[in-house]
């Protein structure tokens, strides 16, 4: 008896202990990224050659349109609007970048922190926003796929790509004016202009029309394009970013001329403006 008595006390302090850890665990459960803290891409990433979106008529996704909805470990509801038609606001963008890359976005597309696109609480998605920076007048056009962003007084999350266009990686925060984009009304008024490129000798002429993470939209889209034209067209992995890029690229075409009458039909037909490309010559 003398054993267990001192045995006791012992026996108490442990299972006090596994308590506050089973505890804990419960309230803590483990997060689905493998960061704490969210950072950029690793190194210099040039968002030059990054296009803006390029607004489009998009039913509303199957998800990210729930209304209300609410998010884990708090009670407040958010509500997402009817239409986002005449929306503007002014607020506070921040942006999200490597923490979430590679994740999927409210509407279960996968996030890319070198895409065009953000998060807003209450817009539905998608919808085409322009964002201004109103400290340096710069302006960007992205596409919202995603719910967010949930700190304070926050108005959006931006991509990070769109944070660099911007100039407001390094502070983390812009003040901002955003404005909703009617598709219909955009490209209505929108030229179609032909930028300028030079072939070099060993380059030809192509179109990116997209650049996808997953390989299945950007055969999704190679199967599209084929039907419009009889322009070659091929996927190309670009393992510069990380993760690779599966690139669509059509071509190659013979002059500027051709090259614009191809953007044209592609841009009518919903797939956005194309960008003009010279690369290196395929090997034959």
């Amino acid at each position: 008896m003398l054993f267990k008595e001192r045995l006791q006390p012992a026996i108490t302090v442990i299972s006090l202990l596994l308590g506050v850890l089973l505890t804990a665990c419960a309230s803590n459960p483990p997060s689905r990224y493998q960061q704490t803290e969210d950072s950029g891409p690793r190194g210099h990433y040039d968002v030059s050659s990054v296009a803006d979106a390029t607004p489009k008529i998009e039913p509303r996704s199957r998800g990210g349109n729930k209304s209300p909805y609410s998010i884990p470990g708090s009670k407040e509801q958010y509500w997402v609007m009817d239409s986002a038609l005449g929306y503007k606001a002014t607020g506070l963008a921040s942006w999200y970048g490597a923490k979430f890359h590679g994740h999927l976005t409210s509407n279960g597309e996968i996030y890319s922190m070198f895409g065009m696109t953000a998060a807003h609480k209450s817009l539905p998605i998608p919808t085409y926003v322009k964002v201004t920076n109103l400290n340096n007048g710069r302006h960007v056009i992205v596409r919202v796929n995603d719910r967010g962003p949930f700190h304070g007084e926050r108005l959006i999350d931006l991509s990070y790509a769109a944070a660099v266009k911007l100039g407001y990686a390094k502070q983390g925060t812009a003040l901002v004016r955003i404005e909703a984009i009617d598709p219909v009304a955009w490209n209505r008024s929108k030229p179609a202009v032909m930028p300028v490129v030079t072939v070099a000798p060993g380059q030809e002429l192509f179109l990116q029309v997209g650049a996808f993470v997953d390989i299945n939209s950007a055969l999704r889209l190679k199967q599209r394009l084929q039907v419009l034209t009889d322009v070659s067209v091929v996927v190309a992995l670009d393992q510069r970013h990380t993760p690779a890029l599966h690139k669509v690229h059509a071509g190659p075409l013979s002059n500027m001329s051709s090259a614009q009458q191809l953007r044209e039909l592609i841009s009518n037909n919903g797939l956005g403006l194309a960008l003009v490309l010279a690369l290196p010559k395929l090997p034959l």
